[in-house]
C-alpha cells in the first residue's frame, strides 16, 4: 500500500480492524494513560477485555505491517492515520489530504504524548461527517470521529461534544451505562492538552 507524501514503512490497510475487538479501547486508552483524567477508563469500557486489548496490540503494533486508516471526505479535506511501528519507535502519524494536492501531509503524531498541528472540534467533525464512497478508506461516522479524536485540540469545546462523543462510542461497541463517562475522561485529557499548549495552529483554518 502507497500514500503519496509518506514513505515510511511497509503500509497495510487498517479499516478491516476497527469492527475486531480491542481495537477502540488500543486507539482511545492513550489519551489517558498519563493519569489526567483521574481514574482511567478500562478496555471493558469500550466494549472489549484485556484479552481482545492484548491481541489487538500484536497486530496494531507489528513491525512488519503499519496499519493505515483512511479517512477520505467529499469535500477533499481528508485524513490518514498510521501507526508507525519502528522498532524502538513507535507512534501514530495523523496526515490530512487536501483538495488538489496529490499528496498527503504529515501534521502531527503521537509518541509519548502529543504534537504537530491538531484540529479543532468544527474541522474535525467536518472531516467526519462528510465521507466520500468514492474512495477507499472508513465511511462510518462514528469510526471517523473516534479516529482523529487524538488529533483533537480545542480550548473552546461546544456543550454538544460530549453527548456526540458518547453517541459514537456506544455505536463502536462501548456499554451505554458507562459510555458517557468514558467520554468525559477522554474530554477531560484533551482539554487539559490544550491548556498546556495554547499556541497549538490548525493544519486547515490557516492559522
Amino acid at each position: 500500500m502507497l500514500i503519496k507524501g509518506y514513505d515510511e514503512g511497509p503500509l497495510v490497510a487498517g479499516e478491516s480492524l476497527l469492527a475486531r475487538l480491542g481495537f477502540w479501547s488500543n486507539h482511545l486508552l492513550v489519551l489517558c494513560s498519563d493519569g489526567s483524567c483521574g481514574e482511567p477508563p478500562s478496555p471493558e469500557c469500550f466494549g472489549d477485555d484485556g484479552a481482545d486489548t492484548d491481541a489487538m496490540s500484536e497486530v496494531l503494533f507489528d513491525p512488519e505491517h503499519w496499519p493505515a486508516f483512511r479517512v477520505p471526505a467529499t469535500d477533499g479535506l481528508g485524513a490518514v492515520v498510521i501507526y508507525r511501528n519502528l522498532v524502538g519507535d513507535y507512534g501514530t502519524d495523523y496526515l490530512l489530504t487536501h483538495p488538489g494536492r496529490s499528496y498527503a501531509q504529515q501534521v502531527a503524531s503521537w509518541e509519548a504524548g502529543f504534537s504537530g498541528a491538531g484540529l479543532t472540534w468544527q474541522e474535525l467533525v467536518r472531516i467526519a461527517d462528510n465521507p466520500y464512497s468514492a474512495a477507499e478508506g472508513v465511511q462510518d461516522t462514528a469510526a471517523r470521529l473516534l479516529l482523529l479524536l487524538p488529533h483533537l485540540m480545542d480550548s473552546d469545546l461546544p456543550t454538544a461534544v460530549l453527548a456526540r462523543l458518547t453517541t459514537a462510542l456506544t455505536v463502536v461497541g462501548a456499554p451505554q451505562d458507562t459510555a458517557a463517562t468514558t467520554a468525559e475522561h477522554l474530554l477531560a485529557h484533551l482539554a487539559r492538552r490544550s491548556r498546556h499548549d495554547p499556541t497549538w495552529e490548525s493544519p486547515l483554518s490557516g492559522s
